[in-house]
């Protein structure tokens, strides 16, 4: 083996976003050494982006509220193909994840009384989610990483990860490169924690970060572990769509849960026309009553603009193929109109939403307070990711945990706003908690020779790009590979589409292997284009079998050719693991019964 540069932890984690963090504070609480491995600069992980809030039921502002009622809630949203063990670990811990976040100095909003204030969100009962006006993630990178500085976390910027090392079956390290001087370095640990985040980055249009490009996702699976619930890509209904240069870009949900409102071309708000019958008896179908609950009134039934994320979705979708759609392809989405409400609209519009004023003000040069937003759906999230246990958050690889939106379970086939954020908290810490555990009964697992080799050949794989004449580039690749995600895999799928996407996969898999660069292994963003593609590759073909195999539509899954729900796939998640011969291996696996006392949950907080 090659003179690599070693480092050695109890537990490394990779990823610094929400999860990465909560991870690395509680291993490192646990009197173990971390690592902290992240593709940038550590506070530029892409939680800062989030806008909304964290979903706990603190029930600050309505006393009705409960972990049964927001696991039942979570569960609906998921349309019951969730891992029901952690929906239920997430609604009774994630309020304790919040008090804590504001133990360690998280500055939140605040009711009149002084307690957490909670706002409206889509799909929650009552108000729930704990915000800092819409800069909620920035104040938990900020608060997470201020807590975590303390507890001795040797952090390793600008690094990415190519491959998890493994002795026999256990994950004993990592290896990866300098994004900066492009030297390879090898992370050696008892345990691992992925908190890499989403795979938006496999699709055009995208509020997603440039980091989210499946890195967890691949690693894991080339690593032996399972991938669960793959087809459930999650389409933010309010991305902005204009002007082009800011196209993707997510408007907040909380402009809706401060009463904004989506209009088609005609003026008309068309959310009313169609009300799923399961939420029919929580949804107001008038105006007057949807702004009385935006305004707090306990007794006023929610606008349908806070319905599910899917649903608004595929609702603004119909309007713009319909021909009802704003002139570049979007609908409206107007907060202004609340003047006709509030005498001090503009002030109140500032004072709940300041990015969003700021960031259409200045990248759009739109007055949110004076005129509405073009909005459409931009991909967001994927409900999908790494099979991990419930409660210890450990793959079915030994030594390897995941969390965060690399890993899966809790969401089923459709996220509630805000239950990113409190999942974050509460299986961050649990994956940091058993990975701790894990790194104190286990001794360092060795690096072998086959292992050594393995080392090498994955040294020799990343340099090949400088080696190509009349080589693919690399960021062709990646554009052919979004807009064909973008066409044929997107909001709404059917089989020839899709079908004809893995024929692409095909080609853009070919065309990655020759991929080539210019200059030299510093500072050279191609050459970590091009070692992008093999990961954002096999995050594309796992959504499309996934998407595939379930011949129904649910949640965030739509096919054309199968519009219905289907009850053959009402408890069954799809599962994607490498097979011996390499290929993409899919199947359908049956979920655990639900116990009797969370059956009575979900029954009573219909």
């Amino acid at each position: 083996m090659a003179d690599y540069e070693t480092v050695q932890h109890d537990v490394l984690v990779i990823g610094a976003g929400g999860a990465g963090l909560r991870a690395a504070i509680e291993a490192s609480a646990a009197g173990v050494s971390v690592g902290l491995v992240c593709k940038s600069l550590l506070g530029k992980a892409h939680t800062v982006m989030a806008e909304g809030g964290i979903a706990a039921a603190l029930a600050n502002v309505d006393e009705r509220d409960n972990w049964k009622v927001h696991f039942a809630d979570t569960m609906r949203g998921g349309q019951y193909v969730n891992q029901w063990r952690m929906a239920e670990l997430h609604a009774k811990e994630a309020p304790d994840r919040v008090r804590e976040l504001e133990a360690w100095g998280a500055v939140f909003d605040r009711t009149q009384d002084g307690r957490i204030l909670q706002r409206n969100f889509g799909g929650h009962k009552y108000p729930r989610l704990a915000h800092v006006g819409d800069r909620t993630g920035l104040e938990m990178i900020r608060t997470l990483q201020d807590h975590g500085v303390h507890q001795g976390i040797e952090v390793h910027m600008e690094h990415t990860i190519l491959s998890i090392l493994k002795a026999g079956d256990r994950a004993v390290g990592a290896f990866g490169y300098e994004r900066e001087r492009g030297r390879f370095k090898i992370f050696r640990a008892k345990a691992i924690v992925l908190a890499t985040g989403g795979i938006g980055r496999a699709y055009k249009i995208t509020s997603n970060s440039w980091e989210y490009t499946g890195d967890g996702h691949s690693l894991a699976y080339e690593a032996g572990a399972e991938l669960i619930d793959m087809e459930f890509m999650q389409f933010h209904p309010t991305g902005m769509v204009w002007p082009p240069s800011v196209c993707g870009i997510l408007v907040t949900e909380g402009v809706r849960g401060e009463g904004g409102i989506l209009t088609n071309k005609e003026g008309r708000r068309f959310m009313f026309d169609q009300i799923p019958e399961n939420y029919r008896a929580q949804t107001a179908d008038n105006e007057e009553e949807g702004w009385r609950y935006c305004q707090g009134d306990k007794n006023a039934r929610r606008p349908p603009e806070l319905l599910t994320r899917d649903h608004i979705a595929r609702c603004i979708v119909r309007e713009i193929k319909e021909g009802r759609g704003s002139p570049h392809g979007g609908v409206y989405l107007d907060i202004a109109w609340i003047k006709q409400k509030l005498p001090n609209a503009a002030d109140y519009i500032k004072r709940k939403l300041p990015s969003m004023y700021h960031q259409f003000k200045q990248l759009a040069d739109i007055d949110i307070t004076e005129q509405p937003m073009e909005v459409g759906p931009t991909t967001h999230y994927i409900m999908g990711g790494i099979h991990v246990d419930p409660d210890t958050q450990m793959s079915r690889v030994p030594g390897l945990f995941a969390a965060g939106e690399c890993a899966a379970g809790i969401n089923g086939a459709n996220r509630l706003g805000g239950n990113s954020l409190s999942d974050l908290l509460v299986f961050g810490k649990r994956a940091g908690e058993f990975a701790a555990k894990f790194a104190k009964d286990n001794s360092l697992g060795e690096i072998d020779p086959p292992q050594a080799d393995k080392i090498d050949m994955a040294a020799r794989e990343a340099l090949q790009p400088f080696e190509r004449s009349a080589a693919e580039n690399p960021y062709l690749v990646q554009r052919d590979l979004q807009e064909t995600m973008q066409d044929n895999v997107g909001i709404v799928r059917n089989e020839t589409e899709m079908k004809s996407a893995l024929e692409h996969l095909r080609t853009f898999w070919e065309r990655a292997n020759r991929a080539g660069v210019t200059g030299h292994r510093e500072f050279n963003p191609g050459w970590h284009t091009a070692l992008d593609l093999k990961n954002l590759l096999t995050v594309s073909e796992a959504i499309t079998r996934a998407a595939l195999e379930r011949k129904e539509s649910r949640g965030a899954q739509f096919r054309e050719d199968y519009p219905n729900k289907d009850e053959r796939f009402a408890n069954l998640n799809t599962m994607i693991s490498k097979a011996d011969d390499g290929s993409m291996k899919v199947r359908l696996e049956p979920l655990p019964e639900m116990p009797d006392y969370l059956k009575r949950v979900v029954e009573d907080n219909r």
